[in-house]
């Protein structure tokens, strides 16, 4: 009898089967330092990325589509990103002041976002949306948050209700009842928005993932970001951009450029930074004005945004963030990216239909999503796109690593400007044999 999916991934990572059990005996939470990282029977340990590339701990090598959770435009290893930080290493990380390359990096967004007036760095996403949320609350003077079900901005409090289904009750335990009374959760419907920004007179923001939920997972209706735009300048509301993930993949100014969108805030991370730890929150000059400090002591303890971070902008993220954005700005690793990305998905679709199976491939700019359940998404919500069974997603994703193929989510990918034809074609070859195995554990139905 031939090797399940799962006898053959346990099989192949006796490393990182070795090192499961002390990573639980450290760490909370399946062992995993991020939850998106938990995996049954375990999570396999990476040792090395370059390029389109990782290899285990166990000597498997990948061609990776997860790229540090989108982080890695530049694919791993970038040669100007890692000179960039060997150069910075033997002067410090730290000096608690600011440092040239500081303003470099900050004149680089400025330059290449449409909205970023002025920028301020922070230490990663997340923080760029608790910031942004604070901003925007500042300005106005009122409270409450707009989001959308499903979106993803991080972990902090504020974005905790609206994460997960149901979108009545927060992602997790231990948020403040006072953080959930400030968000207001709404399908992403237009008319829902105007009626609630007709109705309310506290609303300080609207936050949106430009992408739709989960990188687009879940996308937008087209004109959707217009509509935002249009009802929240209409209402005199803040409109948030959520770039982290789109911000310099969808173009070099992120969606917002692609899409002519003129948010008032957009939040950024991850390309920005190279890959390193690092965010920031670009806006319209007057909005971010409430950060400044004017020396009226007065003025500066009780009408204006504090703000710190240790780490913000420090030298390493600096200098590897500037190398980043130097490669960035040409375009071309996002015209190859999203070349080598509809390949990706032209193929998928090719094999979802000769196998005859039940299955959607889709996706925006350099992305992809496969969605078991159906031929088509259209008219399918957060809910039903998010909730394809467990089982099904795990045993997708473990059949591709086991051919040498890993993806940033269950069934999902991102990819970078440094993937080749030869990468998707042995990607490729990988799903089809993916699509057998599972076809003949009776997971996927054939036809």
């Amino acid at each position: 009898m031939p090797e399940s999916i799962r006898e053959e991934y346990i099989r192949k990572n006796p490393r990182s089967a070795e090192l499961y059990p002390r990573f639980r005996e450290v760490f909370p939470s399946g062992g995993a330092g991020h939850d998106g990282y938990v995996a049954e029977p375990f999570p396999i340990a990476i040792a090395r990325g370059q390029g389109s590339r990782k290899w285990d701990v166990d000597g498997n090598e990948y061609v990776d589509y997860g790229l540090g959770s989108a982080s890695l435009l530049l694919g791993h290893s970038h040669p100007a990103v890692t000179e960039a930080l060997q150069r910075a290493l033997p002067n410090g990380s730290h000096y608690g002041a600011p440092v040239e390359a500081m303003l470099e990096w900050g004149e680089k967004v400025h330059n290449l976002i449409p909205c970023a007036d002025k920028v301020r760095f922070v230490g990663s996403g997340a923080e760029s949306t608790m910031l942004a949320m604070r901003v925007a609350r500042a300005f106005t003077g009122k409270e409450k948050i707009i989001r959308w079900e499903s979106h993803y901005h991080g972990w902090h409090d504020y974005v905790m209700p609206g994460n997960l289904a149901p979108f009545d009750v927060p992602a997790s335990t231990g948020i403040p009842q006072g953080a959930v009374d400030s968000v207001i959760v709404l399908p992403p419907d237009l008319d829902a928005l105007e009626q609630t920004l007709a109705n309310n007179n506290d609303i300080a923001g609207v936050i949106t993932e430009g992408s739709g939920a989960s990188y687009g997972t879940v996308p937008l209706a087209p004109g959707f970001l217009d509509g935002v735009r249009r009802l929240t300048r209409q209402y005199g509301v803040v409109m948030i951009l959520d770039e982290v993930i789109t911000g310099f993949r969808w173009s070099p100014g992120g969606l917002q450029q692609r899409l002519g969108i003129d948010p008032d805030l957009c939040t950024l991370a991850k390309i920005l930074t190279g890959g390193l730890p690092g965010g920031a929150v670009a806006g319209r000059a007057d909005i971010m004005q409430v950060m400044e400090q004017t020396g009226d002591s007065d003025h500066d303890r009780f009408q204006r945004v504090l703000h710190g971070g240790t780490f913000n902008a420090n030298p390493y993220c600096a200098a590897t963030g500037n190398a980043a954005l130097e490669v960035v700005a040409t375009g071309e690793m996002q015209n190859t990216a999203d070349r080598m990305a509809e390949r990706l998905r032209a193929g998928l679709r090719e094999i979802m239909s000769r196998y005859e199976v039940a299955a959607t491939v889709y996706g925006e700019a350099s992305t992809f999503h496969v969605y078991f359940g159906g031929t088509t998404i259209e008219g399918l919500d957060a809910n039903t796109l998010k909730s394809a069974p467990p089982a099904i997603q795990s045993a997708f994703r473990q059949a591709l690593q086991v051919r040498g193929v890993d993806l940033m989510s269950r069934t999902s990918g991102v990819l970078s400007g440094v993937h080749t034809e030869a990468d998707i074609d042995q990607s490729l070859e990988a799903a089809d044999g993916a699509i057998r195995a599972m076809i003949d554990e009776g997971l996927l139905r054939h036809g």
